[in-house]
């Protein structure tokens, strides 16, 4: 039986001498090798997290040291650098989406439950890939739409049920709240990552203080959407 590869992928076994002109028989694959998919999970997950700190300029052979495999694993998952952020603004996506969902399910305050997914989001530095995300990402492929879909009716159901009781501005929309949390977590010119992220959440805190009711001022204009942004 032939040997798994250094990162745990085994490669396909060789017909035995004599038989080579036989395909060998197995099961349909309908998913990926577990450590294939574990090798995956790390890279996007390293990937992210240099893309954020680094720039969209990190090499391919940064992100393989980081994520602890080789080479031919990173490109056997991500031919190009298109399909890599393809996966990594998904899995944001995903994460994000999440965080909206357990804050809702957990916090008793619908108010700290904006809070806690304003934080969390901030956390996953959606500024810092929107470049990226604007240069090699069709807004409207399959994927994205569904996800930004699935976002977007959890963020406004956050929304509306702090407004509902009486804990959250009413001229304030999801468009508002990803503005803001985009703005913050961009990297600020000339300023490193550790820099930035000094203010990221101070500032944020600022700004929930601002949106939390009653409101103190009337805002201009009408409460931003997600398709508002999408539409500049």
């Amino acid at each position: 039986m032939a040997a798994g590869t250094a990162d745990g992928e085994a490669p396909v076994e060789a017909a035995p001498p004599g038989c080579a002109h036989v395909a060998p028989s197995r099961a349909p694959r309908t998913r990926p090798r577990a450590d294939a998919q574990r090798n995956r999970e790390r890279i996007v997950r390293t990937a992210r997290d240099m893309f954020t700190a680094i720039g969209p300029e990190v090499s391919f052979d940064e992100i393989a040291r980081g994520a602890g495999v080789g080479n031919a694993t990173l490109y056997r998952h991500f031919p190009d650098r298109a399909s890599l952020v393809h996966e990594v603004v998904l899995s944001v996506l995903d994460r994000t989406c999440e965080l909206a969902v357990r804050a809702a399910a957990e916090e008793s305050d619908p108010f700290d439950a904006v809070r806690r997914f304003a934080h969390g989001a901030a956390d996953e530095r959606t500024g810092a890939l929107c470049p990226m995300i604007r240069e090699t990402f069709d807004r409207d492929h399959p994927e994205l739409v569904v996800r930004r879909t699935r976002l977007e009716a959890e963020m406004s159901a956050l929304i509306e049920r702090a407004q509902s009781a009486g804990r959250m501005r009413r001229d304030v929309g999801a468009g508002d709240l990803m503005v803001v949390i985009g703005q913050f977590t961009r990297p600020l010119p000339g300023a490193s990552r550790d820099s930035s992220e000094r203010f990221v959440h101070r500032h944020l805190q600022l700004f929930l203080d601002g949106v939390e009711a009653p409101a103190r001022s009337e805002l201009p204009g009408r409460p931003a959407t997600l398709e508002d942004l999408r539409n500049h």
